[in-house]
């Protein structure tokens, strides 16, 4: 990148960080994720730093935060509240420790000895408070605002019950911390704005920070807020790790058991993976931790660059959302013949592992975002779900992207592409097309379907680039011999993989109804087919009219399957399967607490997956869908609702969190 092209990304990136800092700092909300909104900064430091002669004192990596509110006293603070430059990885952590190295001072105890201790802490998502007593009175406390001005929300931190109110300390004292709400509280104070039909709030962050600015402390004690010591001052200590025994001592909450001194980098890698493990459990929100130089001495000589200190730096989880660019879109053609746009990435990592593919669904999502091939982008992963793009940022636009065009052709079998009235995919319509063909075995043996132990994608290509597969069928025919000639294949593995190919021909009747690809047939449908027919015969000879008698089965499904199973090549390649294939017809099912009521489920659930609370539904009689409708009896929500949670509220279905399903089921 040139010294020009650097300065107008620099420019765009600043412009947009203060549009978003604006939201979040002065009016407590926020349009785009925080996990976005760090990683645009991050962007921006590292292209100062590559070029530090376009920093400018207007930077947002120069500041603290937003200004504060009129409606609060200012107090100005007697040492400034700084902020942390964050770092996502080992990689990146180990160059801030070779910049702390390269800078300490020569004559200090630490750096002759070679030592260099950390004291790693959790990273409070919250709101930063700084709390005054005066000869061990509390005297006054304010959020951190600009900086250097905050505001005062005194008698609110009274209100917390974890903020002491008087200390064994002569003088003036300073505490440092962070406000935070808990996760059950917060579930709390949203079910009572459902009630109300009051808008729910988007994170604990922002209501801890809205429970702080009330004008009536009744309003605030209400919230239940909470408060975590992190930093003392009016008091000297040598070692930060002091700081956090005294604060303990004088009645503050700390970070506990998810702190501690690390003696080496590798301590500290193994600090942040051990707090990763345990954060969805922990009953506050925390992004991550506070790496600091445990020697205060250091920590003082180091100094300050920016706005933030030098001696110690946020380690913070790998994010759910990030930002990136399209540096292009391909097209994908999937089992049914649906052309799917996929955007390629320049490389990032989102929730620990790297992405450089996400998908854009179909046209009419490529024209909602209005996403071209050069954008700048937010792209998001949830789970194992494949990641997608989220927002376009059309401000950082150069005027040098392109305007992407759905092909006329089949980009594989280059047979003309058609796209239905009422549907939103366009399709290569051609049923002999190879990817349509190869997409279908990958169905065939997924987690869903056969779900063969060691047979994935490339496996399969292998298969069908040496001619062992002409459909899935034969994949019961194979032996070893067929296979440990294959590239990286011995006989060991092939012997193994046989084994697992044997272990899959047992198969319930669902799994089997899903396997075989029928249009518009998801693994929910499958098994209201196997349960009302009971058996693969009886299915095959089902009349329209009778399929569409299903509940969540409609006309066009209907035709679907009613088509397959009258398809010539169709019922050839069924008489081949069930050669190998014993298929487990359901069991009458028995009436349960849930007959006759229908679950829909949204959001990240903590106890269990979905497949598994669908099973548990299931088994007492209910039946999970996945499409909300009036008929729905309860919209089940977990972390992070998607449509189906506006949908519920738009027809007035009954929604409830995973504690009352939990309680239902037990």
């Amino acid at each position: 990148m040139t010294k020009a092209e650097a300065k107008e990304r620099i420019e765009k990136l600043k412009k947009l960080i203060d549009k978003y800092r604006y939201q979040y700092h002065v009016l407590n909300k926020l349009e785009i994720s925080e996990e976005a909104l760090d990683s645009l900064k991050h962007e921006l430091k590292k292209m100062e730093d590559e070029f530090p002669d376009l920093v400018t004192a207007d930077s947002p990596t120069q500041r603290v935060a937003g200004k504060p509110l009129e409606k609060f006293k200012k107090i100005r603070h007697q040492t400034k509240m700084m902020s942390l430059e964050d770092v996502f990885s080992e990689e990146e952590f180990s160059e801030w420790l070779a910049r702390v190295k390269k800078l300490a001072p020569r004559d200090l105890p630490v750096r002759q000895a070679g030592k260099f201790e950390f004291y790693a802490e959790p990273k409070f998502d919250g709101l930063a408070l700084s709390i005054v007593y005066e000869d061990g009175i509390l005297d006054y406390a304010a959020t951190r605002g600009d900086g250097e001005v905050g505001e005062d929300v005194t008698q609110n931190v009274r209100t917390i019950e974890s903020v002491p109110l008087s200390i064994g300390a002569k003088g003036r004292v300073e505490a440092r911390g962070e406000a935070i709400i808990t996760k059950k509280n917060f579930e709390l104070i949203n079910r009572e704005q459902k009630k109300k039909s009051a808008q729910a709030y988007a994170n604990t962050r922002n209501l801890a920070a809205g429970s702080l600015r009330q004008l009536d402390p009744n309003i605030t004690a209400s919230r239940r807020l909470d408060f975590f010591a992190y930093d003392l001052s009016g008091v000297e200590f040598k070692n930060h790790s002091e700081e956090h025994k005294a604060l303990r001592d004088l009645g503050f909450k700390t970070g506990g058991d998810l702190e501690g001194i690390c003696k080496k980098s590798e301590e500290v890698f193994e600090h942040y993976k051990k707090i990763a493990e345990r954060r969805e459990k922990l009953p506050y929100n925390i992004d991550g931790i506070v790496v600091s130089v445990d020697s205060n001495d250091l920590f003082k000589k180091l100094g300050v660059v920016g706005k933030a200190p030098r001696g110690a730096i946020a380690f913070k989880f790998a994010p759910k959302e990030t930002t990136t660019k399209v540096e292009d879109i391909i097209i994908q053609v999937g089992r049914t013949g649906a052309l799917t746009p996929v955007a390629i990435l320049k490389p990032v990592e989102i929730g620990g592992v790297t992405v450089s593919r996400a998908t854009l669904h179909n046209e009419d999502e490529i024209k909602r975002l209005g996403v071209k091939i050069g954008d700048s982008v937010i792209v998001g992963r949830a789970g194992d779900v494949i990641p997608d793009i989220r927002k376009v940022l059309k401000e950082l636009r150069t005027g040098h992207e392109r305007e992407f065009h759905m092909p006329k052709h089949c980009p594989v079998c280059k047979k003309p592409v058609e796209k239905k009235e009422g549907e939103v995919q366009v399709k290569c319509v051609n049923k002999l097309c190879p990817a349509r063909h190869r997409e279908g075995l990958y169905h065939f043996v997924s987690r869903k379907a056969f779900n063969i132990d060691g047979l994935g994608p490339k496996i399969l290509d292998a298969f069908l680039d040496n001619g062992l597969t002409q459909d899935a069928s034969d994949i019961f025919e194979l032996k070893e011999g067929d296979i440990a000639p294959l590239e990286r294949f011995g006989e060991k593995s092939a012997e193994n993989l046989v084994e697992a190919i044997k272990n899959a021909k047992k198969i319930v009747l669902a799994r089997f109804i899903y396997a075989l690809g029928i249009l518009h047939v998801g693994e929910e449908t499958a098994i209201d087919l196997a349960e009302h027919f009971g058996n693969l015969d009886k299915l095959a000879e089902a009349s329209k009219e009778n399929l569409e008698s299903i509940p969540n089965v409609g006309g066009v499904m209907a035709e679907s399957v009613y088509g397959w199973f009258r398809d010539e090549r169709n019922k050839n390649f069924l008489k081949k399967l069930l050669k190998y294939v014993e298929i487990e017809n359901p069991k009458k099912k028995k009436p349960g607490k849930l007959a006759g009521k229908t679950f829909v489920f949204t959001g990240e659930m903590e106890s269990m997956s979905r497949d598994e609370a669908k099973a548990k539904v299931r088994a007492l009689g209910g039946d999970p869908s996945e499409t909300v409708s009036k008929n729905t009896d309860y919209v089940v929500t977990g972390e992070n609702p998607g449509s189906k949670y506006a949908r519920a509220q738009k027809l007035g279905v009954k929604i409830i969190d995973e504690k009352e399903f939990l309680k239902m089921i037990k």
